[in-house]
């Protein structure tokens, strides 16, 4: 079947069996960052070993992204989506059996294979099955969609953890994503591209070992140092995968990631906004449980409800912010939502140790509701400027640029963290700056004798606050260069695709 308009009928359904899907996604972050502490005490592992629980998944996501959009508009939006979902499910149910911390590990990238797959081509069914105004009210109920799973994921992993354990969480990942292969299967409709090129195996190959080489580097910093010939190779060998990306993709006649487009600003500046919203809230999703369980001893149901402070707002300001865009530009609301989580990330900031809950409720609230915004705007943002026949590769490209970006940004705070750690200590040893950075206060009190825990946890408080300081610069400096490159006018910002589809996004 080639690209064409679907019924409404089926437009509605493809819309449910997606934003079905879409919720597992978020789940599986959040649900394994609150799960971390409860795998550490029933499987064990080193500090490394524990970090890749959370970046297993987001580097196979955000690698395989760009793959799965080309494999969506030649194989079919729909056969890709059920196939990712379908991997993802399984993966989910094996991951509730794993025996040990590197059986877990790899089933946790085979998940995001399969989430790469179902977010791909399910994008691209959307962008396909929609148009104007109603596209863009589309993808505003895919991101409250996934603002649903990270307002529901840590209260029902907290509590999913606290009385079956922390197997049940990835279960009931199984179990949602099996609901949305039971709405996909009979009622979407199927749609390609059928000028679609082949599978740019090389490119994919050197794409997904830069990422990978580059988020090993940074994770063995704080154990190795950044002059350790193992972090040195793996970043160089990360460079040189790069350079080899870019010429490959340069090289070919239909490439999976169009570097002409990064020419405009406009399109650089829409790959600003994922960046901007992992550093200002993803992180955060992982960061906080390992704060409030393993160094101030919260139970894991009490973490999740904190945590639904942080991601309440996603269930109504992403679509809040399709609603805005019939008064205000999406640059306007992308940045005045950025500069509201930089304010929460410093209020966040004078939150000390063992504070009543109350005093985080109002920080992670403003820090919600300002991503909420730019979340809400992205996907729609990300197809704006590119002809609709190749929806699945720009839905590809902002797809990899938001998870990858993920990724990355997860294992350099991580490491930033450990490395702030470290420098308060007066021991300086790099092995209890790590095993307070993943929340294991016991192992860091073992090792460094004569230290009890409350001073250890004000040495991670202090470096936590930097922490927090280096994040609201960032997000401020994210906001301003969004107001700059989203000024452009977007049709000259197409001007050198084939045929520009406008959107009210993109006005």
């Amino acid at each position: 079947m080639s690209s064409h308009r679907t019924p409404r009928t089926s437009a509605g359904w493809t819309l449910l069996a997606v934003c079905t899907a879409a919720l597992i996604m978020p789940l599986s972050f959040s649900g394994g960052a609150l799960a971390t502490p409860a795998i550490a005490l029933d499987l064990g592992g080193s500090p490394l070993a524990l970090t890749w629980i959370t970046n297993a998944f987001m580097l196979s996501f955000g690698s395989l992204l760009m793959a799965a959009g080309t494999l969506s508009d030649r194989y079919g939006r729909k056969r890709i989506f059920a196939s990712g979902v379908g991997v993802f499910v399984l993966a989910s149910l094996a991951v509730g059996l794993a025996p040990d911390i590197f059986w877990l590990d790899g089933l946790r990238a085979l998940q995001g294979v399969g989430a790469a797959a179902a977010l791909a081509g399910g994008s691209a069914a959307i962008a396909n099955s929609f148009e104007g105004r109603s596209q863009t009210q589309a993808f505003s109920l895919l991101g409250t969609s996934f603002g649903v799973g990270l307002a529901l994921g840590p209260i029902l992993s907290g509590l999913l953890i606290e009385h079956l354990g922390w197997r049940a969480v990835f279960v009931l990942g199984a179990m949602i994503g099996a609901l949305a292969l039971l709405i996909a299967l009979p009622m979407m409709a199927e749609s390609r591209d059928p000028h679609a090129s082949q599978l740019d195996g090389k490119g994919t190959l050197s794409f997904t070992a830069a990422l990978v080489l580059l988020t090993w580097g940074i994770l063995l910093v704080p154990g190795n140092g950044w002059y350790s010939p193992w972090v040195l190779g793996m970043l160089l060998g990360a460079l040189l995968c790069a350079w080899l990306f870019v010429r490959i993709e340069s090289r070919v006649s239909r490439p999976m990631l169009d570097l002409s487009l990064f020419r405009y600003p406009r399109f650089v500046g829409v790959q600003l906004l994922p960046i901007a919203t992992c550093f200002c809230f993803v992180v955060l999703l992982v960061l906080l449980p390992v704060r409030l369980i393993g160094i101030e001893g919260r139970s894991e149901t009490d973490t999740g409800l904190i945590m639904i402070a942080l991601s309440l707002p996603m269930l109504i300001v992403p679509y809040l912010a399709g609603v805005l865009t019939h008064w205000f530009s999406p640059r306007v609301l992308s940045a005045i939502g950025l500069l509201i989580a930089a304010g929460g990330l410093l209020m966040l900031s004078r939150v000390g140790i063992n504070q009543p809950t109350s005093a985080m409720l109002a920080p992670l609230l403003v820090i919600g509701m300002g991503t909420g915004l730019p979340w809400g705007l992205m996907d729609g943002l990300s197809i704006s400027v590119v002809p609709k026949e190749r929806a699945g590769m720009a839905t590809g490209i902002f797809g990899t640029t938001r998870v990858a970006g993920e990724g990355i940004s997860l294992a350099i705070v991580s490491a930033v963290l450990a490395l702030l750690i470290q420098d308060h200590l007066a021991s300086q040893r790099a092995d209890v700056a790590q095993y307070l950075a993943t929340g294991d206060l016991a192992q860091a009190s073992r090792l460094l004798q004569g230290v009890g825990p409350a001073l250890l946890g004000a040495t991670y408080l202090q470096a936590f606050q930097v922490l927090l300081y280096g994040l609201a610069a960032l997000t401020v400096a994210v906001a301003l260069l969004i107001l700059w490159f989203l000024h452009e006018n977007p049709v000259a910002a197409a001007a050198g695709c084939d045929e520009v589809r406008s959107s009210p996004a993109s006005e």
